[in-house]
């Protein structure tokens, strides 16, 4: 075989290699081409379907600060228990109760003690008001004679045809228990013969008790005086809680807006035994209460400048110191008007819409958002954020837009 003929043959078998290799790879180009493809079509679908996912579910948290006016208060404010709706005005909420305790004694007296009791006396005689002086003879449907405690007047014949009435307490007038008794009717006596008998009448208000005569257990004037203070102190406070757990929503009742009426302590010597008596004390909270919103708008019209009646709120107001400016001369149950000073530093908070706020935020874009607080002017800051954190625009739906309002307490 010649040299030349042995070259071809190599060159030859170098061509059918290299023809192989080349159709390899063409082959494996062919694979793996469209896989490549597929797979950053899928990844751009993942991006889209994310990008588009997180539109759906974007949200916006809005966290405002209201606006807050601090002030040292001094006020002298008065109120009226008939005032219209747009004055301030005051209801008084007025609770009797009863304290017992039970004493053990070691000493014997003779006691005479006479009945009390408390009536209410009629007017049906005429217009005119009719005043009956202390110590005015009552008689009793038992027969007994009972006398008032003190000096009263007996209001006339209302524009309604209704009796004028009063309340006053009575006394027996002898000591004993024949006077006690189960409510009664009553006449005037002084009025007997005249025109008038008829038409005053008195009936009493409850039970006529604590008459009694002969030898019991007797607790000394210290220790009567120590129990009255302590079942003063007691009964006080039980009223108190029970006037503070009935205040309405939206009522006030300052810590030292009440007055408590106490009797004097009642010794039942009718009912001991074995020495021990018991000893009773009846008393009247009348606990003042005003309506918050009205008070803090008045407070606000008298501190704040060209208020507009926005609404507001006082975080502390309930804490404020409350006197009454002539509690000395007030009977609370009878009160009419009152004057009364409150003190003590407070904030005024403005109130935000938060309603509005979100509608007007619907679709808008966030370069906006400080374009739109300039229409709140009790807005002292605000600041947003938006998620996903590209996002430009708030949401179209009230329910992804959140207002978060930091309210002092």
């Amino acid at each position: 075989m010649s040299k030349n003929l042995l070259q071809d043959m190599i060159k030859v078998k170098q061509i059918r290699q290299e023809i192989r290799v080349n159709q390899k790879e063409v082959k494996n180009q062919d694979k793996n081409g469209p896989r490549y493809k597929l797979w950053f079509v899928a990844a751009v679908s993942v991006v889209f379907f994310l990008f588009a996912l997180s539109y759906l579910f974007s949200k916006v948290v809005v966290t405002v600060n209201p606006k807050i006016n601090e002030v040292i208060l001094n006020e002298n404010l008065s109120a009226s228990k008939e005032a219209n709706t747009d004055a301030l005005s005051f209801d008084l909420v007025i609770l009797p109760g009863e304290e017992i305790q039970t004493v053990q004694s070691s000493e014997e007296k003779d006691i005479f003690q006479k009945a009390q009791g408390v009536v209410v006396i009629y007017n049906a005689f005429s217009s005119a008001s009719q005043m009956l002086s202390i110590d005015t003879r009552l008689e009793g449907s038992n027969g007994k004679i009972y006398k008032t405690q003190t000096k009263t007047t007996v209001p006339g014949i209302n524009k309604d045809g209704k009796p004028g009435s009063i309340e006053v307490k009575i006394y027996g007038a002898e000591a004993g228990e024949e006077y006690n008794s189960v409510p009664l009717d009553f006449k005037i006596f002084g009025f007997k013969g005249s025109l008038k008998y008829s038409k005053f009448y008195a009936r009493s208000k409850g039970a006529i008790t604590g008459g009694f005569k002969g030898k019991s257990p007797v607790i000394s004037d210290e220790k009567k005086a120590s129990l009255a203070n302590e079942l003063k102190a007691n009964l006080q406070t039980k009223l108190l809680q029970k006037a503070t757990d009935q205040i309405p929503d939206g009522f006030i009742l300052f810590k030292n807006g009440f007055f408590f009426d106490a009797e004097d302590i009642n010794i039942d010597f009718t009912s001991f035994k074995d020495n021990i008596l018991p000893v009773k004390l009846k008393g009247t909270l009348y606990g003042l209460l005003f309506n918050e919103n009205k008070l803090t708008k008045k407070i606000a019209e008298n501190n704040i400048e060209k208020y507009d009646g926005s609404e507001i709120y006082i975080p502390n107001v309930r804490d404020l110191s409350f006197s009454l400016t002539d509690k000395d001369n007030t009977l609370f149950k009878d009160m009419k008007n009152i004057n009364f000073n409150l003190s003590g530093a407070i904030k005024i908070v403005w109130k935000l819409d938060v309603e509005k706020l979100i509608n007007d935020l619907l679709g808008k874009s966030k370069k906006d958002f400080n374009q739109i607080l300039l229409q709140y002017p009790y807005i002292d800051s605000a600041e947003s954020e938006l998620s996903p954190f590209w996002k430009m625009s708030f949401p179209d739906n009230t329910k992804d837009i959140k207002v978060i309002v930091n309210y002092p307490k």
